[in-house]
């Protein structure tokens, strides 16, 4: 009766029956180890080793460079090498935005034009400046105010191709201030000074007097930066000892327009100033005989 009742037991009750594993000699039949084990032991020891095993496996994929070898998994050092490579995209943008102001300020220098501080609207493509709105600043509007103020009263009753048809008279002719300064240097043909030498700050505008053409625009040894101008009734003006020239030979430019930047360039400058001489028919003549400085 007892053997039919051990005999009916659940299997779940038999997870915990013990059983002795013992490891002996097989020629000396020595005990060496023995284990008191039981089924729910054993299938418990299984459970935690199959655990632990796909543990150590998704660590090792997850965080050693082994994974590289799995198909779908890229380079870890890839998103690294974008970011750097964002960074410079970003750097590249930024430079390459100062390069676009600093030839529209360039080419409205040259135009006569508002001064961009920054450029709001992403120029066209092929460098068109037809398109880009400015913003200019407080000190920029008020140079300009200036500027108006003191040349609005500069008419002239002639056009640029009266002067070379003869049709003009000398005395009809009105010259435009190179730049506004101090005289320091008058013209002397016995000292071999043949212009006049105008104190200026640094870095001023400096105009054309007269519709014409560049005829020269470089560097010099003694001048520094110098700028000559073809003008029509056999005139041609010289600007010397510029910082920068805004005009290349062969360019046309207009009376009142910027071609230079003032500064103290050439061996022959002792400081910011700038040298101006006038030639009439290939002598040298007394500028203040022509425009008031």
């Amino acid at each position: 009766m007892a053997r039919k009742k051990k005999k009916g037991r659940k299997w779940y009750f038999k997870l915990r029956d013990k059983y002795r594993l013992v490891i002996m000699n097989n020629e000396t039949y020595e005990e060496r180890l023995s284990f008191r084990l039981s089924r729910l032991n054993v299938f418990l020891l299984t459970v935690s080793l199959a655990i632990v095993l796909v543990t150590l496996t998704i660590f090792i994929i997850a965080f050693t460079p082994i994974r590289e070898y799995i198909p779908g998994y890229m380079d870890v050092s890839i998103p690294g090498k974008l970011y750097r490579l964002e960074q410079r995209a970003d750097s590249l943008e930024k430079a390459l935005r100062a390069k676009d102001i600093y030839l529209y300020n360039i080419r409205s220098i040259i135009e006569g034009r508002e001064i961009a501080d920054t450029i709001v609207q992403e120029l066209d493509t092929g460098m068109s400046y037809g398109n880009i709105t400015i913003e200019s600043s407080p000190e920029d509007s008020m140079l300009r105010a200036e500027y108006d103020a003191q040349t609005q009263y500069n008419l002239f009753f002639y056009e640029s191709e009266d002067l070379y048809d003869g049709t003009i008279k000398l005395s009809d002719i009105v010259f435009f201030t190179p730049v506004e300064g101090i005289i320091i240097n008058r013209f002397n043909l016995v000292e071999k000074h043949y212009g006049i030498d105008l104190a200026t700050s640094e870095e001023s505008t400096v105009n054309s007097v007269l519709d014409g053409t560049v005829i020269f625009s470089d560097w010099t040894t003694e001048t520094g930066y110098t700028i000559a101008i073809q003008h029509g009734g056999n005139f041609v003006s010289f600007y010397k000892h510029n910082s920068v020239l805004l005009k290349a030979a062969g360019s046309f430019v207009k009376a009142g327009e910027p071609i230079a930047i003032s500064g103290d360039s050439g061996e022959f400058s002792s400081g910011p100033h700038l040298h101006f001489e006038l030639w009439h028919n290939g002598t040298p003549v007394d500028p203040e005989e022509y425009m008031t400085f």
